[in-house]
C-alpha cells in the first residue's frame, strides 16, 4: 500500500465519546514511523486520533484535542513480524467510570496492558471524529503506510471487544478472522474488506466509500489467506530494499541472497519471479531456493546450505560448485516460473511459460515432471528443515527482482492472465503445473 491511501470526509458522528477501530495488518518495512501510519481521523493538526507503528516498532494510539494528547496508549511490546497478520483493535468509551477502561488496545484478541506512555482521557471527554478519515497515510500529510491492510472496520458509537471481529480457533489456539462481523456501525462506520475490485468499497451497509489516492494493490494476500513474501529481517546486506508488500527486492551488494518468510519441507509449490533491471555491465540474477545458513562470513553460494539457483546465464548453481548448463539465458522483463517438489526432492524452472528440458533449451509450454528437473537435497536435511524461495544477486550491486507468490502482481503491474492452482488460489501469469500449489496459509495447511 506504499504511496497510496484511502480517504473520505466523515459526517456528524453517532458519538464523539465511543468508537472502535479494527483491522488486520502485515508490515513490509520496519523501523520507521514515516511508513507506519495506518489510520487517522483528521480535523486539523491539533485535533485528531491516529494509530501507527512508531520508529521503534511499537504501536502508538493517540487522541489529540487542541494540540494535546488527552488519550494515549504506546506499547512497550514491539511488533517486528513481517510474515504474519496482526489483528489490532482500539476501543474507546470515555463514559466509563474507571479511567483505565476508557481506552483499550487489543492485539490478536488479547488486551495489551504494558505501555511506555499511557494517558487516560477524562470521563465523558469528546473527540473530534467528523474530519477526514484516512487509511494508509498520515492525515494531512504524505507519510504512507508500507504494508498490507485488510478487513478494516470503524464503528461509530460503540466500543466493541475483539470477539466481534475474530475468534480463537479451538484446534490450533490461533486467533482467526471473522470476515462478516455482526456490529452496529453508526453514522460514520465502515467495513472495507480490501479484497474486492475496489479497495475503498464499504460493505457495512452505510455506503461510506473511500476514495483512493495512488493505486492501491488489491491483494489475495489478506488476513483470511496469508501469502508468503520476501523477508526484510533476513537481510544479508543491510543495503537491500523491499517494496510492494515485500515482493520487490533491490540489492546494493554482491553475493546477496535474501529469502522469503517461510520454509517448506513437503508438498509441491509454484511461484513466479520477474527481473526488473540491473546496472549496465553487471552480471547475474539468481532465482531458486535455499536453506537458512548464510551469515556475514558464510556466503550462501560458498557453503553447503541446500542452495539451488538458476542464473541469468542459463546455468544452475548449488553447494558452492560451478555452473551447470540448464537452459537459455533470461533478462529483464522475462518471467521465470519456479516449481519446487519437496516430496521428490526436485526443482524446475520455466521462462515465459516454456519449461526447460534440463539440457540447455526451453522445451514446452506443458510441464512434464520427467524432464527438466534439478535434484535438490532432502528438504528435511537442509538448515532449518526446509527450503525458502530466494532472490540471488551475483556481481550486481544494483539490481531489482519482483516476485509473484500468487498475489497477481509484479510490483504494481497486474499479471495479464489469471491462472490459479487446482485449489483455486493464486493469480499467475502462466499456468500452474498440475499438482503444484500457491504458497499461502490455506494450501500450507492442506498440502504442506
Amino acid at each position: 500500500m506504499a504511496s497510496t491511501k484511502l480517504s473520505r470526509t466523515a459526517g456528524t458522528p453517532t458519538s464523539s465519546k465511543k468508537f472502535t477501530i479494527s483491522f488486520w495488518v502485515k508490515r513490509s518495512n520496519i523501523g520507521s514511523a514515516g511508513n507506519g501510519h495506518i489510520f487517522d481521523t483528521y480535523v486539523d493538526s491539533s485535533n485528531r486520533s491516529q494509530i501507527h507503528f512508531d520508529d521503534d516498532n511499537v504501536i502508538d494510539f493517540r487522541l489529540a484535542v487542541s494540540g494535546s494528547n488527552i488519550g494515549r496508549l504506546k506499547t512497550n511490546r514491539v511488533f517486528r513480524d513481517v510474515g504474519a497478520f496482526y489483528h489490532i483493535v482500539a476501543s474507546v468509551d470515555t463514559t466509563l467510570a474507571t479511567a483505565d477502561d476508557r481506552v483499550k488496545l487489543y492485539i490478536n484478541g488479547v488486551q495489551e496492558t504494558s505501555f511506555s506512555s499511557r494517558i487516560n482521557p477524562s470521563q465523558n471527554a469528546d473527540f473530534p471524529m467528523n474530519g477526514t478519515h484516512t487509511i494508509g497515510a498520515y492525515g494531512g500529510g504524505t507519510n504512507y503506510f508500507d504494508g498490507t491492510l485488510s478487513y478494516f472496520a470503524f464503528v461509530d458509537g460503540t466500543a466493541y471487544t475483539p470477539t466481534s471481529f475474530g475468534e480463537t480457533n479451538a484446534a490450533s489456539g490461533i486467533w482467526k478472522i471473522n470476515t462478516a462481523p455482526s456490529v452496529t456501525y453508526g453514522n460514520n462506520g465502515f467495513f472495507l474488506k480490501m479484497d474486492t475490485t475496489s479497495p475503498g468499497s464499504d460493505t457495512s451497509g452505510n455506503d461510506n466509500t473511500f476514495t483512493a489516492a495512488g493505486t492501491p494493490t488489491l491483494a489475495q494476500d489478506n488476513a483470511s489467506n496469508n501469502l508468503v513474501t520476501m523477508n526484510p529481517l533476513d537481510n544479508y546486506f543491510p543495503s537491500f530494499t523491499f517494496s510492494n508488500g515485500k515482493t520487490t527486492v533491490a540489492t546494493g551488494g554482491n553475493y546477496s541472497y535474501p529469502q522469503a518468510t517461510i520454509y517448506v519441507n513437503k508438498g509441491k509449490w509454484y511461484w513466479e519471479c520477474k527481473p526488473i533491471s540491473k546496472a549496465s555491465g553487471q552480471d547475474e540474477y539468481m532465482i531458486g531456493v535455499q536453506g537458512k545458513s548464510a551469515t556475514a562470513v558464510n556466503q550462501p553460494a560458498q557453503s553447503n546450505n541446500g542452495i539451488t539457483i538458476y542464473g541469468r546465464d542459463g546455468d544452475t548453481y548449488g553447494f558452492g560448485g560451478g555452473g551447470t548448463d540448464y537452459a537459455a539465458s533470461y533478462t529483464a522483463g522475462d518471467i521465470i516460473g519456479v516449481a519446487l517438489d519437496c516430496d521428490n526432492n526436485k526443482i524446475y524452472w520455466s521462462k515465459n511459460g516454456a519449461w526447460s528440458n534440463g539440457s540447455g533449451a526451453w522445451d514446452s509450454a506443458t510441464f512434464n515432471a520427467a524432464v527438466g528437473d534439478k535434484a535438490i537435497t532432502d528438504p528435511n536435511d537442509v538448515p532449518q528443515g526446509g527450503y525458502s524461495p530466494v532472490a540471488g544477486f551475483y556481481d550486481s550491486p544494483v539490481a531489482v527482482l519482483s516476485f509473484n507468490f500468487g498475489n497477481g502482481f509484479f510490483g504494481t503491474t497486474a499479471v495479464a492472465s489469471s491462472n490459479a492452482d487446482a485449489a483455486g488460489h493464486g493469480l499467475f501469469e502462466y499456468a500452474v503445473p498440475t499438482g503444484f500449489f500457491t504458497l499461502n496459509t490455506k494450501n500450507l495447511n492442506t498440502y504442506g
